[in-house]
């Protein structure tokens, strides 16, 4: 699969902008026609030159409305379980969040949240052993989910846009919403404690957060600060990939608006 730097698209562009033929354009720089006539539709198509063929809206190129709550819940599956695959120039840049199929309802939900998001595009689901891949296809998920990049997310920087922190800090428990569902858990855990000489077995609810991302890790627990939300951490050998919320008032708050996977 051959891929061409912006400077050859930009002079081929520059071409057929002057009236040359795909064909001319496509001899003189090495480019097959069929990518030439791709980049000139594109273009065209960005400018309103293609009547007839509905181009759909983004909320950061044109203004379009954007439901920030239903973006802000995406944003943290898209950041715990998502990224964004372009495998090649010919092809519109897919969206996918791996949900477990022992969750239909977060599946339902995550759905849900793509299709308010992007109501334009294209959504599915694909079917994979034990879990459903949810997709959304757009030109401009570049534009909605600027962390994404070369390389696993763990191993870069993420860090939000002022738009998109201005978003996270309105709608925070959409935010941690979308993480835990992602990479979170709520779970029962237990201790034994003697008391009055007799050995009992105590049972509380406890959520816990897990990414190998410093940048993600920190991004959830500066969220769940803001909400009054204690957490501690805790190790896996060296590295305290695992965030846990255990304190009673704390469980009860993401319990409210967080609750368990169903």
């Amino acid at each position: 699969m051959n891929f061409h730097s912006t400077e050859v698209r930009q002079k081929a562009l520059a071409l057929l902008r002057d009236g040359t033929p795909n064909a001319n354009v496509a001899r003189r720089l090495g480019v097959p026609s069929g990518t030439i006539g791709y980049w000139k539709h594109m273009d065209r198509a960005r400018y309103g030159q293609c009547p007839g063929r509905h181009d759909p809206k983004c909320p950061r190129c044109d203004g379009r409305a954007l439901d920030e709550s239903a973006y802000s819940y995406l944003l943290g599956l898209y950041l715990g379980d998502g990224h964004i695959s372009h495998y090649s120039e010919h092809r519109v840049p897919n969206l996918m969040i791996a949900c477990a199929d022992s969750w239909p309802g977060l599946i339902d939900d995550c759905e849900k949240a793509m299709r308010t998001v992007f109501p334009d595009n294209s959504v599915c689901r694909v079917r994979r052993t034990g879990c459903r891949n949810v997709k959304v296809y757009s030109k401009h998920l570049h534009c909605m989910f600027p962390q994404h990049g070369p390389g696993k997310k763990h191993e870069r920087r993420i860090a939000l846009e002022p738009w998109q922190g201005a978003i996270v800090d309105d709608r925070p428990w959409e935010f941690i919403r979308g993480l835990i569902h992602s990479d979170g858990c709520r779970i029962t855990n237990w201790t034994e404690k003697t008391v009055g000489g007799v050995r009992k077995r105590y049972e509380y609810p406890r959520y816990f957060f897990s990414n190998k991302s410093d940048d993600i890790r920190r991004l959830f627990t500066d969220t769940l600060d803001k909400v009054g939300v204690e957490w501690t951490t805790l190790a896996r050998g060296s590295d305290p990939f695992n965030v846990s919320v255990a304190r009673k008032s704390s469980v009860a708050l993401l319990d409210t608006h967080v609750g368990p996977k169903y």
